[in-house]
């Protein structure tokens, strides 16, 4: 069976740009993160972003390549942590990835080290305020909790929206990370989920989660 991110519908990529939250008419400079082919790379250009893929496979990259897709690509394992200078990107997006760093197929590949470095790295590469948006498939809750904690410690705030919540099938799962907020600024809003309806208003579809740095 093929991975997901190798066969992900559009409308997820769509709908991270929409929680990326970016200005209107202004172009950005965006990091994909398991670009894979880049299919979500197109959508990027589509809605007139530049931007940069990394993706541990290099097979996926040599299609990518095939394609003429217009971002700079980078073969990279997101578990080691990213090499881009401080500031250099104005939000980041990850398409059905983020599970993959919990795996512990080998003795060396620590889940909470690979996190680790994966949200410091990150975390200093994007632009103050920008923010990251991850739609994943969480193993269970407290694969969640782990990778959210860990987000929070290396200094990011945000959490959890969960689109659809109660359909099986259309039920989607996004991280949403700010950066760059500290306790003396206002505190972003988290975006709402889709597919909630008004009588379900008090029912939590997000989730919060804060950390100093």
């Amino acid at each position: 069976m093929s991975r997901p991110e190798y066969q992900a519908p559009p409308e997820l990529t769509y709908r991270a740009i929409e929680l990326l939250n970016l200005p209107e008419n202004e172009p950005a400079f965006l990091l994909d993160i398991g670009c894979g082919s880049g299919l979500s790379g197109e959508i990027l250009d589509e809605e007139g972003h530049f931007w940069v893929g990394i993706d541990i496979a290099p097979s996926m990259l040599q299609i990518a390549l095939e394609r003429e897709v217009e971002g700079d690509l980078f073969l990279q394992d997101a578990g080691h942590g990213l090499g881009f200078r401080p500031g250099t990107f104005d939000g980041a997006i990850s398409i059905s990835v983020l599970q993959w760093l919990c795996n512990a197929d080998r003795k060396s590949n620590n889940p909470v080290t690979r996190l680790n470095r994966f949200f410091t790295t990150l975390y200093s590469s994007l632009r103050r305020g920008a923010r990251a948006i991850f739609q994943f498939y969480p193993e269970n809750d407290d694969q969640c909790e782990l990778i959210m904690n860990v987000a929070m410690k290396c200094g990011f705030q945000g959490g959890l929206v969960v689109d659809y919540p109660n359909s099986k099938k259309a039920k989607k799962f996004f991280l949403c990370l700010f950066a760059g907020i500290n306790s003396t600024e206002s505190k972003p809003q988290m975006p709402k989920a889709l597919g909630v309806g008004e009588n379900e208003e008090d029912e939590p579809r997000t989730v919060n989660y804060s950390s100093e740095r």
